[in-house]
């Protein structure tokens, strides 16, 4: 027996929008939470006021995006109701899932000591389906490697689309691809259930499917939860979608998110849901909460006026209002090139600490990762410490690693080690078989008195290669001897371009399901490589820079710089933010202008700026410098579209103490 809940003042905790939607009739409703706005705390207490209304706990249902969020808000709802966390259903959508599945997969086939695989073990379980049925398939050149075929079939299978139709998409000048691909997915489902394991998207796509095929067990579920709230609905896929319109077939659901800041349907994320959610639930209720508790009112109207350019219909109206008193407009920040952009910050920043910041309350914001290069190598070169949210410092990423060992090894054929960085990239090729290899061509070379990488293109070395690796190996030794017989006549930006022409960019493309990114990486170092006059001096760099310690005492941590990319900083919030990169063509992406899709551009650019508190920085490099051409870069079209009332330009370096 529960003991009587402690008496909550909801009226004097809430805002008028907040207790509008924390206390809303049961039926439908959509608040869109803009950012800042205490979207976590509206879910609480709508959760403590239902409890106090005398629902049951288990008669709740609370699906969010992470294990963290579910835990924060299950946690708060125990500190305002005394109610145990354990009694109240919450959690991810795949946890939810495998819970239901529990007790009824057995109707589905699927046993009650299932297991859950985690990723790595998925793609193995892929890749012996795949050998299966073509033993081939794999060490054939240009076809797609098992991790890239688990990508794409997460894709379809989140989007509830055609394994088959992703694939034909993905891969229209590869003849029957796509149905080789449908049937690898086929026998990959088959081979997890006789195994009794399931992967992430099997909880959820049995979940639907037991509901569908089991009408009766659907009726419980839709009967036990009086009340459904979806956390970050914005980033629901269609499966997640479909999830909970079944659940909430009585309509009684509470969808929270701000369409605003949807920004990941690169991995399925469905802007229809939130869009069209009153189509689904007729008559829902719409809540806005508007009132920001973060940002500067300067801020903020920077942010509503990047939002008043979206194309009429292609979101919600929302105006954010902000509680906090007013400062300092953002600042537009026209700067030569990147390397003007890094000068800038961290002359700033020395400024920041002088009027008493700590560096951890600063953020550098940028679209690509590629694009904090600059910033990274003078941050290095100053000695101030800082963290990357989004991954490893850029020269430390396996991708410019295995580049930069092939550059190595072409400007010092006797280099094993990087010899062997490169060449076990291949299939079967490990440390000892490369150290054997690059033994067999050094003594075969001096035997025929011919140059080492002459004697790697020749049929002789094929034939010592590992049979898994031949298909690809001459490409790797083209590239290589090309590269080696251009040393001398080239300047290190086109030996560079000529590397990236070779070998490595068609590899990447079959092992990374995000290859056009670190393509992306590798193109910036053509501009890198135009800096040294020699290869000697480049390689000096590279080496020097990937090697830069990365280890840091949880106390360094509490006061380092923050750099990241925008997708990794959602949610996340810092007095003074710099956003950088800000020209057509970085920010917004040229691939994403060249394919007209620029409003989750757009949306993406809104989330940066609404990071920010107090101080916002926009750095726009006005040159691109790409080998031996300069191109003049135009000023983001996003920045453009602001009324420039709403922020000052910095012209040259401003005359205040930074």
């Amino acid at each position: 027996m529960l003991s009587p809940l402690p008496p909550i003042d909801f009226r004097a905790e809430l805002n008028d929008e907040q207790y509008a939607a924390v206390t809303a009739e049961p039926g439908p409703a959509l608040v869109l939470a803009g950012a800042g706005s205490g979207k976590t705390r509206t879910l609480t207490y709508r959760v403590a006021y239902l409890l106090h209304q005398g629902v049951q706990p288990n008669e709740i249902l609370l699906l969010t995006f992470t294990n963290k969020a579910a835990r924060e808000m299950l946690e708060r709802v125990e500190d305002l109701t005394g109610i145990p966390r354990r009694y109240l259903w919450g959690g991810t959508f795949h946890s939810i899932a495998q819970r239901i599945l529990r007790q009824h997969g057995e109707l589905i086939g699927l046993k009650r000591h299932y297991t859950i695989l985690d990723e790595s073990e998925a793609e193995s379980i892929l890749k012996t389906a795949i050998q299966a049925r073509d033993a081939k398939f794999i060490k054939t050149k240009n076809n797609p490697k098992p991790k890239v075929l688990h990508n794409l079939i997460s894709y379809a299978r989140n989007t509830c689309g055609s394994v088959h139709d992703e694939a034909a998409d993905r891969y229209p000048f590869l003849d029957g691809m796509a149905d080789k691909i449908a049937g690898f997915h086929q026998d990959y489902q088959k081979a997890k259930l006789e195994q009794q394991v399931v992967d992430y998207d099997d909880l959820l796509e049995y979940l639907l499917k037991l509901f569908r095929e089991h009408p009766e067990v659907a009726r419980q579920y839709q009967d036990r939860f009086k009340h459904i709230l979806v956390d970050e609905f914005q980033d629901t896929n269609r499966l997640q979608s479909e999830i909970v319109d079944t659940l909430a077939a009585h309509h009684q659901v509470m969808a929270v998110g701000d369409d605003a800041q949807c920004i990941y349907t690169w991995r399925g994320a469905n802007f229809d849901n939130i869009m069209r959610f009153s189509e689904r639930h007729e008559g829902a209720e719409l809540h806005k909460i508007e009132t920001n508790y973060r940002s500067s009112p300067e801020i903020l109207s920077f942010a509503n006026d990047v939002l008043r350019a979206q194309p009429a219909g292609l979101g919600y109206n929302k105006e954010l209002r902000a509680v906090n008193d007013s400062g300092e407009k953002p600042y537009f920040v026209p700067l030569m090139d990147a390397r003007g952009q890094a000068q800038f910050i961290i002359q700033r920043l020395e400024g920041l600490v002088e009027e008493g910041r700590d560096l951890s309350d600063v953020a550098v914001l940028y679209r690509a990762h590629y694009q904090a290069m600059d910033l990274q190598m003078e941050l290095t070169r100053r000695n101030i410490d800082y963290q990357i949210t989004s991954g490893v410092r850029f020269f430390e990423q396996a991708h410019i690693k295995d580049f930069t060992a092939q550059l190595r090894f072409a400007s010092n054929p006797a280099d094993v080690s990087a010899f062997a960085r490169f060449t076990t990239l291949l299939p079967k090729v490990g440390p000892k078989t490369a150290e054997k290899l690059h033994k067999f061509i050094r003594e075969r070379a001096e035997k025929l008195e011919q140059n080492f990488v002459d004697v790697l293109c020749s049929e002789d070395v094929l034939k010592k290669v590992p049979a898994d690796a031949r298909e690809e190996w001459p490409s790797l030794a083209e590239t290589i001897r090309e590269l080696v017989h251009a040393l001398s006549e080239q300047a290190p930006q086109d030996l560079v371009q000529l590397a990236l022409d070779g070998w490595y960019s068609s590899y990447i493309r079959e092992i990374y399901p995000n290859w056009t990114e670190r393509a992306d990486d590798l193109q910036s170092l053509v501009a890198f490589a135009a800096r040294y006059d020699t290869m000697e001096e480049l390689l000096a760099q590279l080496v020097l820079l990937a090697s830069e310690s990365n280890e840091r005492s949880p106390e360094d941590l509490k006061n380092c710089l923050r750099l990241t990319t925008i997708h990794q900083a959602k949610g996340l919030e810092f007095p003074v933010v710099f956003v950088i990169g800000l020209a057509d063509g970085t920010f917004p992406l040229k691939r994403t202008i060249d394919e007209g899709d620029l409003e989750e551009e757009r949306r993406l650019f809104y989330v940066a700026v609404t990071r920010a508190k107090e101080e916002l920085y926009l750095t726009y490099p006005m040159l691109n410098n790409q080998g031996n051409q300069v191109m003049r870069l135009n000023p983001s079209r996003f920045v453009r579209e602001v009324d420039p009332s709403r922020f000052e330009t910095l012209r040259a370096a401003p005359a205040r103490s930074w």
